[in-house]
């Protein structure tokens, strides 16, 4: 335990993690455009049976698929901008 005795986190730690959800998404789509490009190099050839067939290969959707699962918190902020909420 930390010993904090429950106490309530800064003011500046919660903007942080606020904003820090909406890393992930872009960091998978990164990675995805990467893997794409660059290939998976050798570990991939445990990953596909069909080897050079297509630069969309296994980990790329596995990265794909990653960043649209993360892509909630971006919807949440187009739709706030969108009504007029105030931000994160």
């Amino acid at each position: 335990m930390s010993g904090t005795g429950g106490a309530q986190p800064a003011a500046g730690h919660s903007e942080a993690a606020d904003w820090l959800c909406l890393a992930a998404a872009p960091a998978f789509a990164m990675m995805a455009t990467l893997t794409s490009v660059f290939g998976g190099g050798p570990q991939e050839m445990f990953c596909s049976a069909a080897h050079g067939v297509s630069s969309l290969s296994g980990m790329c959707w596995m990265y794909l698929l990653m960043a649209a699962f993360h892509s909630a918190p971006w919807l949440k902020l187009a739709v706030k901008r969108e009504s007029g909420a105030p931000s994160c």
